[in-house]
């Protein structure tokens, strides 16, 4: 009997598979590994197919809607409610399927994978941005401990440090001078990170017809805006 919807509990190497025909009668509960997953679903007359919003989603997705299928992806606080009893693999894939059927529930835009390489930039982007601030604060820190107070801000770091190791009249050991060096080195190359990967974000906003029409008059309205445009998979609607 024809299967019209699946729910898929996606792993990273095996994959709970549950399907029902028009009448929600079971006709697929298997488990799948990783290459045998693609086999299937392209010898699969096309259905509506579910998963949950989670890492490999979006890959997923776009390769199962190559094969013809009609596919949405939940976030996981929405299937939640669909599990009928302790948590599982095959429990899982049971409440997607089910879920994902829901005339009311809402569903994640897929990404393409030009949103998705766009968002790992501003993701990593925001990874250096902690970096610097959390390796900032510990030079301050550090050189409190000698009674030198650093007002807040990377600038002051920057401009009043290395004034200070190399300050021969206060009581700095020459070890801890060199260490100091050696974090301000850290923090120079988080800070060409930071901006490499800034030059990066804007040229792509240039290149792309939907992302230049929130405009560059304001850098950082580029940046929250064309990362969530990424995030919603709706940047041509911004």
């Amino acid at each position: 009997m024809k299967v019209t919807t699946v729910g898929i509990d996606l792993a990273k190497n095996l994959f709970q598979v549950h399907g029902v025909n028009e009448y929600g009668k079971v006709v697929i509960k298997k488990q799948m590994r990783r290459d045998q997953l693609a086999e299937f679903f392209v010898n699969l007359p096309a259905c509506l197919i579910g998963m949950e919003a989670c890492g490999g989603a979006h890959h997923w997705a776009r390769k199962l809607q190559g094969f013809g299928h009609t596919v949405k992806l939940m976030a996981p606080q929405f299937v939640k409610p669909y599990v009928k009893t302790n948590k599982n693999d095959a429990a899982d894939a049971e409440a997607i399927c089910e879920a994902v059927a829901r005339p009311n529930m809402r569903f994640v835009p897929i990404k393409n994978v030009e949103q998705q390489a766009v968002l790992a930039l501003h993701r990593v982007r925001q990874g250096f941005v902690r970096a610097r601030t959390a390796q900032a604060n510990q030079i301050r820190g550090l050189m409190s401990e000698f009674g030198l107070v650093i007002p807040q801000g990377i600038g002051y770091i920057a401009g009043r440090v290395p004034e200070l190791i190399e300050d021969a009249g206060n009581d700095l050991p020459g070890s801890f001078r060199v260490l100091v060096q050696r974090l301000l080195d850290h923090l120079k190359e988080l800070d060409r990170q930071v901006d490499e990967l800034e030059s990066q974000i804007v040229k792509w906003h240039r290149q792309s017809d939907a992302s230049s029409k929130l405009g560059t008059s304001a850098r950082h309205r580029t940046y929250h805006c064309q990362r969530a445009g990424c995030l919603t998979g709706r940047c041509e609607e911004l």
